[in-house]
C-alpha cells in the first residue's frame, strides 16, 4: 500500500501563457470552440470539458511560452504539509489566489524534479471557508 500523499483529484486548471490575450481569445473562442467563462485584466478562462484553461501574458520572462499544469487537490493545506514533509519547497505557500460569491480559490505552487512549475489548487465554497 503507499504511503498517503497530497490527494491529486485531476487536472483543475491549466495556464497557457500568451504574448496577445485578444488575439488569443478569439482563436480559442472562434477558431477551437470553447465556452469563454470570464475575463479579469489580462486574463482570460475557458472551459474545455470540465478543465479550466487560463491565458494570461507571462508574470516572469522565464515563464514565457509555458504552461502550467493544476492539480486539484481535497485539502490544499493537507497537500502542501505532505509535498514539504517529502523534502521540496514550495515556492509560493497556499494562499487565496481568488474570492467571489461561490468560493475562495487557494493556491501553492512548487517546482517538479525537471524544474516545472506545478500548481496546487482548492476551490472552496464560501460557506466552508466560514464566509
Amino acid at each position: 500500500m503507499a504511503t498517503e500523499g497530497p490527494q491529486i483529484q485531476g487536472i483543475g486548471q491549466i495556464a497557457i501563457t500568451v504574448s496577445d490575450l485578444d488575439r488569443a481569445v478569439t482563436f480559442y473562442q472562434d477558431v477551437l470552440g470553447l465556452t469563454l467563462l470570464f475575463r479579469f485584466p489580462g486574463l482570460a478562462f475557458f472551459d474545455c470539458g470540465g478543465v479550466r484553461l487560463m491565458l494570461s501574458r507571462p508574470e516572469k520572462s522565464e515563464l514565457a511560452g509555458t504552461s502550467i499544469l493544476y492539480y486539484r487537490v481535497p485539502s490544499i493545506q493537507a497537500a502542501a504539509a505532505v509535498i514539504e514533509a517529502r523534502g521540496v519547497t514550495l515556492l509560493h505557500q497556499p494562499s487565496i489566489a481568488h474570492r467571489d460569491e461561490r468560493h475562495e480559490l487557494w493556491l501553492a505552487f512548487l517546482l517538479d524534479s525537471e524544474g516545472n512549475h506545478v500548481g496546487l489548487m482548492q476551490e472552496v465554497p464560501l460557506a466552508a471557508a466560514g464566509v
